[in-house]
Order: structure tokens, then C-alpha cells, then sequence
């Protein structure tokens, strides 16, 4: 059930069972589900950072993060 707007904007969703208040559209784009698959997959076809945040819409810094996690799991 909508429950108007938050503070940034988005649209707040409450659940009447838990009568809570939930937020469902994240802020910031790396938060959304498979971002970081996306990160990984332009990775592997050579394209750079500032390339990849470009088209994802989401900081350098999360690009490079992205990849040195990627580094250290292997």
C-alpha cells in the first residue's frame, strides 16, 4: 500500500502486517540488484573504469572496490 514520499523522493510502500514503512527504489544505482555482475562482466570485456561508471550510472570508486573484492576472492 503507497504511503506517499520520503525525503529523497522516493516512494514509501507500508505493510499493514508489520505496520512498518518500507522504502522499494534504492538512492544510489550500485545498490540495485545485479550491479555488481554488470561491473564484472564489462570488466571482463576490457572496458575501463571511468567507462563502466558511466554507463552504470555509479562513482569510480565503486568500480575499482568492485574489482580489487573481485582480486582478493580468487
Amino acid at each position: 500500500m503507497k504511503n506517499g514520499h520520503s525525503k529523497i523522493a522516493h516512494n514509501d510502500t507500508y505493510a499493514k502486517t508489520v505496520k512498518k514503512c518500507f522504502q522499494l527504489d534504492s538512492s544510489y544505482n550500485a545498490w540495485r540488484p545485479g550491479v555488481k555482475e554488470q561491473i564484472e562482466k564489462q570488466t571482463l570485456n576490457s572496458s575501463e573504469v571511468m567507462d563502466i561508471s558511466r554507463n552504470l550510472g555509479i562513482a569510480k570508486g565503486t568500480v575499482i572496490s568492485e574489482r580489487k573484492k573481485k582480486r582478493r576472492r580468487k
